[in-house]
């Protein structure tokens, strides 16, 4: 079972990666760019620092993906609503219009897919998948603390 909850885990990272690879390459976006994207999108405004911690990436790194989202109208720095010293990168959401239907079909599979568990099965699920990704995030923080 556990040599079955692996490979299944890898070939579900493996989609994901493929995935968002070929979406990237749809958008004319890196991977990292478009997860960021989303972050921004989801959560509001972040600092670099704040991108850092939710990516794992390095500082250095974080700061050029944002140079890139920048470079490309897609992000911009502005000035916190609270904190003028400090800095967030927002989303321009005029220029992500139309992003999200690219997105219809994996959004709608999925909800087909969540119809099929009960609430406490979906508890489970969404427990793994917490852990999980904290575990994923702490293995990406570790990796890009060897890089500098």
């Amino acid at each position: 079972m556990l040599d079955a909850l692996t490979t299944a885990g890898r070939e579900n990272s493996n989609a994901a990666v493929m995935y968002h690879t070929a979406m990237g390459e749809r958008l004319g976006l890196g991977m990292s760019e478009e997860k960021t994207l989303d972050l921004l999108q989801r959560l509001g405004p972040l600092t670099a620092g704040e991108i850092c911690r939710h990516t794992g990436l390095a500082p250095a790194t974080v700061s050029n993906l944002i140079d890139r989202l920048e470079a490309r109208g897609l992000a911009r720095r502005t000035r916190h609503p609270k904190d003028r010293r400090r800095v967030v990168v927002e989303v321009d959401r005029e220029r992500l219009a139309g992003f999200e239907e690219l997105f219809a079909p994996l959004v709608t599979g999925l909800a087909g897919l969540y119809e099929r568990y009960t609430d406490e099965q979906l508890e489970l699920i969404l427990d793994f998948l917490g852990r999980a990704t904290a575990i994923q995030r702490d293995a990406t923080a570790a990796l890009t603390r060897r890089e500098t």
